[in-house]
């Protein structure tokens, strides 16, 4: 019979499919490969020269951006003659009376709030992994809790919201897009790009060593 250490051993050297819950034997991956799951074809694994830090100059990068986001001017408009700049922070605020202050509350969250803390967390996990060092203490609850806010994390949902908005009001006022505006795009298409790069087994064999 197998040993508890024997079953956990093995169980070690498996993994199961995100999807379909099907095991697969994991062995090392040459550069620039992928594993792909036998029964619904997702990827599994992959392996990218200096991906972890890519991953963490993206995370910089959309950090930063965040932060010019929040600060700089969003929207100027100008309707018959009268101008007014917008930002995120008065896209929040402009619920905040009335019945509508827990929407203020979910679009701070949903778009300021979580984004940053989603990220500070995967900086925090995958720094040290790129300069070799051992991890932080806590940094498998940081890569955790950054994977938990993934879907969370509605910064594209919000871009889609202002364009459909943009449709509307172009023919009532002539509108400026703001270096705020552009750095949230870039922040969704770096987002999109830092998931891509992101292998979760790795990370956390990394994070376990």
């Amino acid at each position: 019979m197998l040993s508890a250490a024997m079953i956990d051993n093995e169980l070690d050297k498996m993994l199961a499919c995100p999807k379909c819950d099907t095991l697969h034997c994991v062995s090392a991956l040459p550069k620039g490969a992928r594993a792909h799951c036998q029964r619904c074809g997702i990827v599994l694994l992959t392996s990218r020269f200096e991906a972890e830090a890519r991953i963490l100059s993206l995370a910089l990068t959309s950090f930063i951006l965040m932060l010019a986001a929040i600060s700089f001017p969003f929207l100027d408009l100008d309707v018959q003659g009268l101008h007014r700049e917008t930002s995120v922070i008065d896209a929040v605020l402009a619920f905040r009376s009335g019945y509508a202050f827990p929407l203020a509350i979910a679009v701070a969250f949903f778009i300021i709030v979580l984004p940053l803390t989603r990220l500070i967390a995967l900086i925090y996990a995958i720094a040290p992994l790129v300069r070799g060092a051992p991890p932080h203490r806590n940094a498998r609850a940081a890569f955790a809790l950054a994977e938990q806010l993934r879907p969370w994390t509605m910064a594209e949902i919000f871009m889609v919201g202002v364009a459909v908005a943009l449709i509307k009001v172009t023919n009532l006022a002539s509108v400026t897009l703001g270096p705020a505006f552009w750095a949230l795009v870039l922040v969704v298409i770096l987002s999109a790009f830092k998931d891509q790069l992101i292998c979760r087994y790795s990370i956390w064999k990394a994070l376990d060593k």
